[in-house]
């Protein structure tokens, strides 16, 4: 996508540390000539944490016409970029143009159910897990061949922005973001002489569909990027990669590899 960024929206946490960040935004904002708009805008501007970039998401509908950066008030802030040390410097750099644009993959997931069909999209990840969180059992497919007889708590099924998220806690792999990638990561599989299920994550290209089928109970809450949706009678969770795609600025000098660095072992 290539547009030039005049009108800018921010969406910013109601905390007293993120509204003295934006109100230092909107001055370099007007410093550098960006209009501060309501609607019909190039560019949004998450301020607080993780939680806000996908609030933001959310409310836009995942928006592939615009772009996106974080200003991060939060405490890991993964998905937040800029530091709030570095607004001015960004700022001045968009004004000069002086950035990359990053791609990210989105997750599109669809539930049939006997009665409707929903479909929705994540940045990080969906989480399904039997509604009274008990033990519960799938056949896992990739394009309609048979991965795995599936019996456990749950199965998560990550992007690779959402690697270093939820799954990271369940022992997934973290995945370069631009790779668009699903990631299936069990939750407390059980392995025995009855049940052969797989205790490690598997990643999927994003030209390739994860189905899910329900092999005893059909009730399941599905947790899509930290909120939960509960769902009835279910006969089929199809997820995948689609198609919207989202462009996030970066600073010349991001690099993903120094990222994981800063956010986990420095």
């Amino acid at each position: 996508m290539e547009r030039t960024i005049n009108k800018v929206k921010i969406f910013a946490n109601q905390n007293e540390e993120s509204l003295a960040i934006k109100k230092k935004v909107e001055e370099y904002l007007q410093k550098y000539h960006f209009e501060m708009v309501e609607e019909h805008f190039d560019l949004a501007i998450a301020i607080g944490g993780d939680g806000s970039f996908l609030r933001m998401l959310r409310k836009l509908n995942f928006d592939s016409n615009i772009y996106y950066v974080g200003i991060n008030s939060g405490t890991l802030g993964f998905l937040q970029e800029i530091k709030p040390s570095e607004v001015e410097l960004f700022l001045a750099r968009l004004h000069n143009n002086d950035f990359k644009v990053e791609e990210i993959g989105i997750q599109e997931t669809t539930i049939e159910t006997k009665k409707e069909t929903d479909t929705f999209y994540s940045l990080n990840e969906i989480v399904i897990r039997d509604q009274e969180l008990n033990a519960t059992s799938f056949d896992v497919f990739v394009d309609n061949f048979l991965l795995e007889r599936f019996f456990g708590d749950g199965i998560l099924v990550s992007t690779s922005i959402g690697s270093t998220a939820y799954n990271l806690s369940y022992g997934g792999s973290i995945v370069y973001g631009t790779l668009h990638t699903l990631q299936i990561t069990p939750l407390a599989p059980l392995n025995s002489k009855v049940y052969r299920t797989l205790r490690n994550s598997v990643i999927i290209p994003e030209n390739k569909e994860i189905m899910i089928r329900p092999t005893t109970k059909t009730e399941f809450i599905v947790t899509v990027d930290g909120e939960n949706r509960a769902y009835k009678k279910v006969e089929w969770i199809r997820t995948k990669v689609g198609e919207k795609k989202i462009s996030c600025l970066r600073m010349n000098e991001y690099n993903y590899s120094n990222i994981i660095y800063e956010k986990f072992l420095k």
